[in-house]
C-alpha cells in the first residue's frame, strides 16, 4: 500500500490538505482542474517540495516523525509537463545518465528504447525534437532510472491531438507491461478514466472523491 498525508499554507489563500491510501499497484490517477494541488501533492510524494504529513510506499517510511528521504534516494521517476531532457545531451545522452545513475534494474535500456519507439531519435537533441516524442524520451528515461513510482505530471497537456492519442496508446501498454505503479496528475477525466485503476479528483487543495 502507499499511504500519505500532506498539509499545510502554500500561499495566503491557498492550503493543502489531503490524505489518502491506494493500492501500490496500477495507476492513479490526480485528477482537478488548475490550481487544485495535484501538482503539490505529485511534489510532496516525489519529495521535491517538503509539506507537513507522512508517506508510507510499501514498508519503506519516505516521510515521518523524524524521518525525510531526500528525492535522489526514493526511486522515482518524475515525468514533468514539459519533458525535463536535459537540453545539451542527446537523448542516448539523457538515456545513458538515467541508467548509469540507476545502475542495473528490471528495465534495460534496448527494451525501453524499443517500446517508445525511440531508435531513430538517439542522436538528436532535445530541441530538434516535437512534443510528443521529447514526452517519449522523458518517459524512457523515467523508467531507465528504475524507478519505485513513476511519477507524472499533465504529460499530455502540451501536445496535439494526433500526438495525444499516439502517447496514450504508448502509455496504455507500458503501464499494463511494466507493472510500475503510477501517480499521473490530468485535467481531463476521460484521460484519467482509460488510463488509471482508481481516481482521486482534487479541489482547492483537498479531496474530494476517491
Amino acid at each position: 500500500m502507499i499511504e500519505a498525508s500532506f498539509h499545510g499554507q502554500l500561499s495566503r489563500d491557498f492550503a493543502l490538505d489531503v490524505a489518502f491510501e491506494v493500492p501500490a499497484t496500477g495507476v492513479t490517477a490526480l485528477l482537478g482542474e488548475s490550481g487544485s494541488g495535484k501538482t503539490s501533492v505529485l511534489r510532496a510524494i516525489a519529495g521535491l517540495d517538503r509539506r507537513d504529513g507522512s508517506l508510507t510506499v510499501g514498508d519503506a517510511v519516505w516521510q515521518g516523525a523524524g524521518v525525510f528521504v531526500p528525492p535522489h534516494r526514493r526511486r522515482v521517476g518524475y515525468v514533468p509537463q514539459a519533458g525535463g531532457l536535459l537540453p545539451h545531451l542527446t537523448v542516448s545522452e539523457n538515456l545513458d545518465y538515467a541508467a548509469r545513475r540507476a545502475g542495473a534494474g528490471r528495465f534495460h535500456r534496448a527494451d525501453i528504447v524499443a517500446r517508445t519507439g525511440l531508435a531513430a531519435l538517439l542522436d538528436r537533441k532535445p530541441g530538434t525534437l516535437s512534443g510528443g516524442e521529447a514526452q517519449r524520451a522523458s518517459v524512457a528515461r523515467a523508467l531507465l532510472g528504475q524507478p519505485r513510482l513513476l511519477l507524472m505530471d499533465e504529460p499530455l497537456s502540451a501536445l496535439d491531438t494526433a500526438a495525444r492519442g499516439g502517447m496514450l496508446d504508448l502509455l496504455e501498454t507500458l503501464f499494463a507491461d511494466t507493472q510500475v505503479p503510477v501517480f499521473y496528475v490530468t485535467h481531463d477525466a476521460a484521460e484519467a478514466a482509460r488510463l488509471a485503476a482508481r481516481t482521486i479528483r482534487l479541489d482547492r487543495g483537498r479531496i474530494v472523491t476517491i
